[in-house]
């Protein structure tokens, strides 16, 4: 399973995720410091809300495979502005949480995780599980090792080390 890091404000769902993900029963659990049990990175949305801090998300990023920026669909604003995606060199991903509430706007927050740069956008509840099992699906996989070599391979053509080879597009020789 690829490992998940979570990142977005105070109160936006991510140590629920965290439990919903596991299959845990939700429980009220303030994060006061970065978790990194099992093959989730959950961190305290102080980090994300403190120009001060941020910096550590950057760091906890290169712990990760997978980063999640994960927003309630009922805030009221986005701490993540656009381009947000150039400090992160992992696959960025979008969780939206909290999809029931009844002041949710969900077309605006999936445009705020759009322009970010959020390569694909799950809605989640977590006390339903709704959607979990999509985003389980999505992280499954792990990602296929490869070597120092081939990373830079894929770079020299364009490509992140995560992303597929282009059709046709065989690594040279010398490096498979």
């Amino acid at each position: 399973m690829k490992k998940l890091f979570l990142m977005g404000r105070s109160e936006a769902g991510k140590t629920s995720l965290t439990q919903a993900l596991k299959g845990e029963t939700l429980h009220y659990e303030k994060t006061q410091y970065t978790n990194t049990e099992d093959n989730t990175i959950d961190s305290p949305g102080e980090y994300a809300e403190s120009k001060h801090f941020s910096v550590g998300l950057a760091c906890f990023s290169f712990e990760a495979d997978v980063v999640a920026m994960v927003q309630a669909a009922d805030e009221p604003f986005s701490l993540f502005g656009p381009g947000g995606k150039n400090f992160i060199l992992r696959p960025l991903i979008g969780v939206i949480t909290k999809i029931h509430s009844p002041h949710a706007n969900i077309p605006m927050v999936r445009q705020w995780l759009e322009n970010v740069g959020c390569e694909r956008i799950f809605l989640v509840d977590n006390a339903t599980r709704e959607g979990i099992d999509e985003l389980l699906e999505y992280l499954k996989d792990d990602l296929e090792p490869l070597t120092l070599e081939q990373a830079k391979f894929k770079q020299s053509i364009g490509l992140n080390e995560w992303d597929p080879l282009p059709e046709g597009v065989e690594y040279p020789e010398n490096i498979r």
